[in-house]
Order: structure tokens, then C-alpha cells, then sequence
């Protein structure tokens, strides 16, 4: 494992909330969402309303971006802070894997409870394809998830 995706995977378990960016005709859109990471470094989980401008804009395109705040998994081990950006597509969670994902997400966010049972809660995956990695105003890199050796 290199030191980008170690650093990735830090962020990703300490992190409880990221930013998601998503888009509708040329107008993005931010929202705060809860996240449990699922399958280290390549998807996120999250939950929002079927209602909202987000599922609406996902549904319309599943391009998307995810804002990580880095800077507590930078506290907990020897690194400095940093954030991330991860770039690739979210997509409703199917029936098949709903439950799992639920699961794992309930375990996480316990405290979301009334939120991921409702009826009009879509569980997504974000799967990302890459990140950026911002350590200071000199210091961005990036990685792509299909070439770890990229950087």
C-alpha cells in the first residue's frame, strides 16, 4: 500500500461526514452527508432522501464528488492534515445488497437510525475513480483507484 492510499484509507475511517457535489443543468449542488466506507478505499456508503435535489440529480447523473476533511486522521498518527477529493459515480444500492449496506451503515451512524428506516430513505454507493490529496497550497496529488502507482 502506498503512502497516498494509506493516507486515503486514514481519512476515511476517522471521517464520519464528507461533502457531496453533484450537478444538475450545469448548477452544482453541496450537501453534507454521514459516510461509511466499504471496501477500503473505493466505495463510500450514504443515505438521503428520495425528496431531495441530491436524488434528483443523481438520478439524472451519477457523476459526483465527495469532500474529506483529512485532518482528523492526520491527528491520530504522524501525518499532517490534509483533505481529500474523490471524483466518481454514486448509484442507488439494489435490493440484493440494501440490507448489508443498511447494516453496515447503521453500525457507523447508529444515531441515524429513524432517518435510514424510513421508507423514503435510497442508500448509495459512491464508487470513487480517483482522489485528490491537498497537504498545503504547493502539495497536491493525485491518485487514480485503477493505477496505484499513480501519483
Amino acid at each position: 500500500m502506498n503512502d497516498i492510499e494509506t493516507s486515503v484509507e486514514d481519512a476515511l475511517r476517522t471521517a464520519l461526514f464528507a461533502v457531496l457535489t453533484t450537478e444538475s443543468d450545469g448548477q452544482p449542488h453541496a450537501s453534507l452527508i454521514a459516510i461509511t466506507p466499504a471496501g477500503g478505499s473505493r466505495h463510500l456508503i450514504f443515505a438521503t432522501y428520495r425528496g431531495t435535489r441530491k436524488y434528483r440529480n443523481l438520478a439524472d447523473n451519477s457523476k459526483a464528488a465527495v469532500f474529506i476533511d483529512g485532518r482528523e486522521a492526520a491527528a491520530a498518527g504522524p501525518r499532517e492534515g490534509f483533505v481529500l477529493t474523490a471524483l466518481g459515480r454514486a448509484e442507488e444500492i439494489g435490493d440484493e445488497e440494501h440490507d448489508a449496506a443498511l447494516n453496515a451503515h447503521l453500525k457507523r451512524h447508529p444515531d441515524l437510525e429513524s432517518f435510514l428506516r424510513s421508507t423514503d430513505c435510497a442508500l448509495f454507493r459512491f464508487t470513487a475513480e480517483a482522489y485528490q490529496i491537498v497537504r498545503g497550497i504547493d502539495d497536491v496529488r493525485w491518485w487514480s483507484i485503477d493505477d496505484p502507482s499513480a501519483t
